[in-house]
């Protein structure tokens, strides 16, 4: 699984489900949330080679994102997705035995939209991550 968060609102942006997946998965996820959102200024990524390639170097540049890798056998240089992550894991991952790729992608993107939508975070006044964003949306800008 590849896992994409937003530090800010603590939304799951992306879950991508698959059999080893590479550059062009990461690249194809940033694709659909840039479409929707934006690009990020900055991606905080481990060392995995799908993070490390050219191609995930040339969309980063493409977009004006900055690409920050966490030190080698340091998650803590990247607690938002490691604790994300033991969440999916303990609420969702342990939970559920797949039989195929779909039930699996289907079985997540539902845990996803639940975690974004269902799930208060303190961190967000108690607001879910979605509500938190809908709501960042309706502030009036500086004047």
């Amino acid at each position: 699984m590849l896992t994409v968060v937003d530090v800010f609102t603590k939304e799951a942006l992306a879950i991508e489900v698959g059999q080893r997946l590479r550059g062009e998965h990461v690249v194809s996820a940033l694709n659909r949330i840039a479409a929707r959102r934006g690009a990020p200024r900055h991606i905080f990524v481990d060392n995995g080679s799908e993070f490390s390639g050219r191609l995930l170097d040339m969309w980063a540049y493409h977009h004006k994102s900055k690409i920050d890798f966490s030190r080698p056998g340091k998650p803590t240089d990247n607690c938002h997705i490691e604790t994300f992550n033991g969440s999916f894991r303990d609420e969702c991952l342990n939970l559920h035995w797949f039989e195929t790729l779909d039930e699996a992608k289907a079985t997540i993107e539902a845990w996803r939209g639940d975690y974004n939508e269902s799930r208060p975070h303190s961190a967000l006044k108690e607001l879910a991550p979605a509500e938190f964003a809908r709501q960042l949306v309706c502030l009036p800008g500086p004047t």
